[in-house]
């Protein structure tokens, strides 16, 4: 009898041990809320799964989109929409890369959308994705330098960014819009986007 008794001491402690971790309260994750992402970073991730649907794609426009639920941070933006061509192919496919799901057929993370002919030789020239060195906090900094007047009238204005090739500049440029689009803007500056340096201001 005396050599049972170990084992039977042993059975009640382990039942109160294990009683006790069952009664300790779950740990609470804190959530983030989305924050905006800059334009390069935006769109290599849609650039990696357009290259699934063509091998030879390359840029044709990009451009920033700003949600009402997501805190606008200067240099970023919520969504982005990019457009890639293959000229092989004569097809061109948009992409969007959102960091939340929102009107306008946006989804978290990318979404691609649906092939359409291309035949090329009207405004924006296709780019390899290689030229695009400057990201749009930096083009942001140096349209800044130039904005310094207007900056001063319209404080709370909203930045936009287009990125695209025409024959004005001999690289891609960032297009940096005071304002929700081109259309209703009245103030944007241009900065290369392979050197990151200034190249015109339109008012």
């Amino acid at each position: 009898m005396k050599l049972l008794l170990p084992s039977l001491v042993a059975v009640p402690l382990l039942f109160v041990c294990g009683c006790s971790d069952s009664t300790q309260p779950a740990e609470k994750k804190e959530t983030v809320p989305p924050a905006p992402v800059k334009g390069q970073s935006a769109l290599y991730h849609m650039f990696n799964m357009a290259r699934g649907w063509s091998a030879d794609i390359q840029v044709l426009e990009l451009h920033s989109i700003n949600l009402p639920d997501v805190k606008r941070e200067r240099g970023k933006a919520a969504a982005w929409m990019a457009t890639f061509v293959s000229q092989q192919a004569g097809k061109k496919r948009s992409y969007t890369y959102s960091v939340v799901e929102a009107e306008g057929n946006l989804h978290k993370g990318v979404f691609a959308g649906l092939e359409e002919t291309w035949t090329g030789g009207r405004g924006a020239t296709p780019f390899l994705i290689a030229a695009v060195k400057t990201d749009t906090d930096a083009a942001l900094e140096t349209a800044l330098t130039k904005a310094v007047d207007y900056e001063k009238k319209n404080p709370d204005k909203p930045i936009a960014f287009v990125l695209e090739k025409t024959d004005q500049f001999p690289d891609p440029a960032w297009r940096v819009i005071w304002g929700e689009s081109v259309g209703t803007s009245n103030f944007s500056v241009f900065v290369d986007s392979s050197t990151g340096k200034y190249l015109q201001t339109m008012r």
